[in-house]
């Protein structure tokens, strides 16, 4: 089977473009070579008719019109006007057509021919006719003879041979013939460097490669979850993705491309962008009352800036992230205080063995076995969510390792948790207070360091409480602490967490309240409706 391989785009360019030259070129050579041969006709026949009318007002011409064989005379002055004026033919005739001079003495006294005569002879005009004469084809210029009182005596006819003409023309062909190859030879030479310079500008990639590339480049921007918009040096729209067009609330993302940017965007700072160059990472700003995470980077090309570029995402669902990650550091960290705890335990052991205690190791490993199989059926059987109770778990062993007393109330009781909620808010908001806790009861050392956790199902409603016997917080300060990024830890950056857990409540639609507890430390009671549904979030 036999392939044909494409053409290349800068052969291409050559082929056309030379092929469009040479159809250029031919074409002015054609035009301008008839331009010539009708510009000499006229030349020539207007030195004809000049030469007839000049020699039919001579004097000679008129005297020899008088005497008895007028062709002695006019037969040697037509002879000597040939000669001068490198005409074909001088031919004078009487009023009849009568020839009394002719370049072949044989055809004098013969009758003229070409049957051109009428409008000399009988109307007195001087005129331009081509016609076939007994030389050939001819172009003449034909002047009747007038005597002093204006009776027509004759007529002068000067012609030149339309063969002679044609010679003529073939002498300016060549000089046009050369003209044309010079300036084929130069679009040539233009079209081969226009076809590399238009490789070089795009990249030396052919068409089908920039297809595919324009192809990729829109599949890219909408695969991402982040919205995309890119403006041009005008600061107008040239590309927008769906995501963008979702946060912009546009019905049509095609109808906005080339409108300015600060016509969707009145707070953009892309313009600022392209007038300095300088990149904005993690700006915060807000569209459609939306809180959003901007990033904004120049386009250049060979150092100019071109457009620009901005990626943005909204702050609710790079919160979601970090709840994500927090709740996976909180699983990492429960895993590690599992690990470190029963490395303990195993360290013990191996000594026990090493001295022969074999009594007091199988002691120690019935009572761990025995222990951590009562914990884990106790919170089994009370919370039926395998996410919720791991975490649960996971927190046991953390405290363990902080030598702090975590209580998990036995009325505590709570079903799997339906699809409407999600799960990985509760588990942020149970997580990030239990860590709270942990950290206030480290503070106290005037009271044992205890914290209380209780999940309860009534059906209708999910309630979390957290209780610890810290320091407390005053009911005054709640509405600041939530509202605002602060802790009443010294740490810079503490306070996250629990402006976490409001945030996540909010999201499930729920309620917070801060009370005192049994313990005299802060009591966190968290509220959540079963009905609750994520798609009702606050932003």
């Amino acid at each position: 089977m036999l392939i044909i391989k494409p053409i290349k785009l800068q052969t291409q360019i050559f082929y056309y473009s030379s092929f469009f030259i040479l159809i250029i070129v031919v074409f002015v050579g054609l035009f301008f070579y008839l331009t010539i041969s009708d510009a000499l006709q006229t030349q020539l026949g207007k030195r004809a008719l000049y030469l007839a009318e000049t020699t039919a007002t001579r004097g000679d011409v008129l005297d020899a019109f008088k005497i008895d064989d007028p062709a002695k005379v006019l037969q040697k002055i037509s002879t000597d006007i040939m000669k001068k004026t490198d005409a074909a033919y001088v031919v004078i005739g009487n009023e009849n057509g009568i020839r009394y001079s002719h370049p072949i003495t044989e055809r004098i006294g013969k009758p003229m021919v070409g049957d051109d005569n009428a409008r000399a002879l009988l109307d007195g005009e001087s005129y331009i006719s081509i016609a076939n004469g007994s030389m050939g084809e001819s172009i003449r210029g034909k002047a009747p003879v007038f005597d002093t009182n204006g009776a027509i005596l004759g007529v002068v006819s000067i012609g030149y041979l339309t063969s002679e003409l044609d010679n003529l023309y073939l002498q300016y062909l060549d000089n046009i013939f050369y003209i044309m190859m010079i300036a084929l030879i130069i679009g040539i030479l233009g079209s081969i460097f226009l076809s590399r310079n238009i490789k070089k500008q795009i990249f030396n990639l052919e068409p089908n490669e920039i297809a595919n590339l324009f192809t990729e480049k829109n599949a890219l921007i909408e695969s991402v979850r982040e919205a995309i918009i890119t403006v041009n040096q005008k600061g107008e729209i040239t590309t927008l993705n769906d995501a963008a067009a979702k946060i912009l609330r546009l019905t049509d993302k095609n109808s906005v491309i080339g409108e300015n940017i600060e016509f969707h965007v009145p707070n953009t700072h892309l313009l600022e962008v392209l007038t300095y160059g300088k990149k904005q990472h993690d700006k915060p700003m807000i569209i459609n009352g939306n809180e959003i995470i901007v990033n904004r980077v120049p386009i250049k090309m060979n150092g100019k800036i071109v457009g620009a570029v901005a990626s943005f995402r909204l702050q609710s669902e790079i919160d979601q992230l970090a709840i994500e990650l927090s709740q996976v550091k909180q699983y990492t960290e429960a895993l590690r205080a599992q690990t470190h705890e029963f490395n303990n335990i195993l360290y013990t052991i191996s000594g026990l063995i090493q001295l022969n205690a074999s009594d007091e190791a199988l002691s120690i490993i019935h009572k761990e076995v025995q222990g951590q199989s009562s914990l884990t059926q106790f919170i089994t059987n009370r919370v039926k969510d395998p996410f919720l109770n791991g975490l649960i778990i996971g927190f046991f062993n953390r405290a363990r390792e902080l030598k702090v007393k975590l209580i998990f109330d036995e009325d505590s009781y709570l079903e799997t948790l339906p699809d409407k909620i999600e799960k990985s808010l509760i588990i942020s908001i149970m997580g990030n207070l239990l860590t709270n806790a942990f950290e206030e009861v480290e503070k106290n050392n005037s009271r044992p360091p205890i914290v209380r956790l209780f999940v309860f199902d009534n059906g209708e409603e999910i309630v979390i409480e957290v209780e610890d016997s810290g320091n407390g917080i005053a009911q005054e300060k709640l509405e600041i602490l939530f509202s605002e990024n602060i802790s009443t830890k010294d740490t810079k950056f503490r306070g996250y967490g629990l402006r976490k857990v409001i945030s996540s409540v909010n999201e499930l639609n729920g309620t917070l309240a801060l009370g005192e507890g049994d313990l005299n430390g802060a009591l966190f009671i968290v509220s959540i409706s079963k009905g609750g549904n994520i798609g009702n979030a606050k932003y």
